[in-house]
């Protein structure tokens, strides 16, 4: 399929704030919408509203219809939560909220505002359970969209080793009703997920968890919408499952993907980890389970038995292959000579990564087969990646040369 930027809504719907830990404290709607067009994107998520800072800056913005713009950019209020709390063991579960005005944000803060602080970070900690919380929201507006955020991932995902659960009922219980879709995460991809009978009747979303505005962190992830003009078109198509494709990065990237100790520098396989019962053989202490190993935990069904797939894109960011085509870093002049050149020429970045051709690539690049070369490989998800593990990005392997990235 090709991307018909034109006519399609591409959204990045998780991002964050300069309010938000360990985020760029230079990340403003100006920046955001800036970046995201060269990008490719034509929607984000506010994030952070929770934060009262924040929040100013968003109530500024222009709504119409559930959206809100700066300038001509439309921003969906969005913002995430970080639960912590205690069942059947300790849990630690962040959720992505979507809603649809800010009168209805003033009504959650009120409600936060019983439980704990704000003001500390954009992505507040309070000791609530997944299906109070939900049923809170539900109570204040039925439009408010509660999504788990990168779903696998040990610590924080709902399905994740360390701290989640085996399915969305035994974290909502009664209001697992009310949760329409899960956020796929670096470390997974939709069909990984696909395996899972409980999600049958939900939609895998994808977006970025983005901590900053630069393009090789906004919209490395997102999801292709049909066109997007109202909060409520928006909400109907996640819960219809009507929206059209997601973009993932490859899920051997993410941070999780495969078991190990980064202070061990060892990881391994689920094979491996099986084999070794569990227990780093450099240190004696138990590994942390990363995302692969997770998936065959909960596997119950084969792919084809999903009524629900969504065709998705493998893609890793433009920055990322110039930097090891050009064995630059990221931010090098050099890098950024050869990405504005592309995004100039052919729009922004994500139709240069899935449109334009092999002959309009060697014709704009007539000295660069490795970058050629890399950008097609992307595009049909042949690079070789070594897999993350235990907080680590993975590694994108390109014959003798290796390069980090991330």
């Amino acid at each position: 399929m090709e991307i018909d930027f034109k006519n399609l809504t591409i959204a990045d719907l998780h991002i964050h704030s300069r309010f938000s830990r360990a985020c760029s404290k230079n990340i403003d709607f100006k920046n955001l919408s800036k970046y995201a067009k060269i990008k490719g994107l034509n929607l984000l998520g506010t994030g952070d509203f929770t934060h009262p800072a924040w929040l100013e800056e968003i109530k500024k913005l222009n709504e119409k219809k559930g959206l809100y713009y700066y300038e001509d950019f439309p921003f969906v209020i969005s913002g995430e939560v970080s639960l912590m709390y205690t069942q059947g063991k300790g849990r630690r579960i962040h959720l992505v909220m979507l809603v649809p005005s800010t009168e209805i944000v003033d009504k959650i803060n009120s409600y936060l505002d019983t439980k704990g602080r704000r003001d500390y970070d954009g992505r507040p900690i309070f000791k609530i359970s997944c299906e109070e919380f939900t049923k809170e929201m539900m109570r204040i507006d039925k439009n408010i969209e509660i999504i788990p955020a990168h779903c696998m991932t040990p610590w924080f995902g709902i399905f994740g080793s360390e701290t989640g659960f085996d399915s969305l009922k035994e974290a909502f219980g009664n209001e697992e009703e009310n949760v329409h879709a899960v956020e796929s995460g670096m470390s997974a991809d939709p069909e990984m997920l696909q395996h899972f009978s409980f999600l049958n009747d939900k939609a895998i979303l994808s977006f970025s968890d983005s901590h900053s505005f630069w393009p090789w962190r906004l919209g490395r992830e997102a999801t292709i919408f049909n066109k997007i003009e109202t909060y409520n078109n928006l909400i109907n198509q996640i819960r219809k499952k009507s929206f059209l494709a997601t973009i993932e990065t490859f899920p051997e990237y993410g941070k999780y993907h495969y078991d190990g100790h980064r202070l061990c520098n060892f990881s391994c396989s689920p094979e491996e980890t099986k084999k070794l019962k569990g227990i780093c053989p450099k240190c004696g202490k138990p590994l942390t389970i990363g995302v692969e190993y997770r998936v065959e935990e909960l596997t119950n069904q084969e792919t084809d038995e999903n009524p629900n797939k969504k065709p998705f894109y493998k893609l890793l960011p433009l920055h990322e292959l110039i930097a090891l085509g050009k064995a630059s870093s990221l931010s090098s002049q050099k890098t950024w000579g050869v990405y504005n050149n592309l995004t100039e020429k052919f729009g922004n970045e994500l139709n240069t990564l899935l449109n334009v051709n092999k002959e309009d690539l060697i014709r704009e690049l007539p000295e660069d087969n490795l970058l050629v070369d890399l950008i097609l490989k992307n595009r049909e998800g042949k690079l070789k990646i070594k897999p993350g593990y235990d907080g680590e990005y993975g590694v994108l392997e390109s014959g003798e040369k290796q390069e980090k990235l991330f």
